[in-house]
């Protein structure tokens, strides 16, 4: 059987944490979380369970994810968020695949849990991720608060059967909250990045967005929730290029990427005005 270290980045995860914990003691032989210090009692349920827990000041969800990999002792690491958990069926493929790894990369769905009801329609499932790697050759990448795994093509992809679960929003407040506070972080990476937009990707991406999610992948069959779902990610999409677009037209230096002041859970009121709706 191989090793295996599971980690975890935290911030104010006090309701979240236990469970994220418990799902992986099966298959972890270490759990690693980086904290970024936390006001409530996130590190102390974490260490209750059995974690090894480091601090840091939030850098960002890419370079955090990053930083916590150094802190992990063996190869291969199983990365996942506090508000995440596996499933039976999960925790099974992952032992399987620790009596041998032969992959570099494993992917494994993930199933969100909207207002209490678990997603399996539209846009939102199966939403495939790779979770479980090899340190030594992956990193995370992407743009904030979009982070991936950068897999390069020349690297097979196990998948694993069962589902990570995600609970992602408990009310339609949150979601409404997150919404507003990710497109906000989007639009400054991506500005950082120099990226740009126009009016016509303002319209197309959240209009593309609704057709694909609640037609073309039956988001629709999730009944209210699948409404709702669509109506806050449409409007994701809209408020991250508009904003952009806002950051375009003040005409800032874009070869010098402007980091947030903010800690990964913190409300949308810390966020620069001049990104905000």
């Amino acid at each position: 059987m191989e090793l295996l270290s599971v980690v975890i980045i935290t911030y104010n995860e006090e309701k979240n944490i236990g469970r994220c914990i418990d799902s992986v003691k099966e298959v972890a032989d270490e759990i690693i979380v980086l904290d970024s210090f936390s006001t409530d009692n996130t590190v102390k349920i974490a260490e209750s369970k059995g974690a090894q827990v480091y601090r840091q000041k939030f850098p960002g969800y890419i370079a955090q994810k990053n930083k916590v990999l150094e802190f992990a002792s063996n190869n291969y690491v199983l990365s996942i968020d506090a508000d995440e958990a596996l499933d039976d069926v999960l925790q099974a493929s992952i032992l399987k695949a620790k009596k041998g790894f032969a992959f570099k990369a494993y992917k494994m769905n993930r199933c969100a849990n909207y207002c209490g009801k678990f997603i399996r329609h539209g846009a939102w499932y199966p939403e495939s991720k790779v979770r479980l790697f090899d340190k030594r050759y992956l990193r995370w990448g992407g743009f904030d608060p979009h982070d991936k795994i950068m897999v390069p093509s020349t690297v097979a992809v196990y998948p694993l059967k069962g589902d990570l679960l995600h609970y992602i929003c408990q009310t339609a407040e949150e979601h409404k909250q997150r919404t507003d506070r990710f497109s906000s972080i989007a639009a400054l990476s991506l500005y950082s990045m120099g990226k740009k937009t126009n009016w016509l990707k303002i319209v197309v991406s959240p209009s593309w967005f609704f057709l694909n999610d609640y037609i073309f992948r039956r988001g629709f069959l999730n009944g209210y929730h699948g409404m709702m779902i669509t109506y806050y990610q449409t409007k994701y999409h809209f408020l991250k290029y508009a904003r952009l677009y806002k950051l375009q037209r003040k005409g800032l230096p874009m070869n010098k990427p402007r980091r947030l002041n903010i800690q990964p859970t913190a409300n949308t009121d810390r966020l620069p005005r001049d990104i905000r709706a």
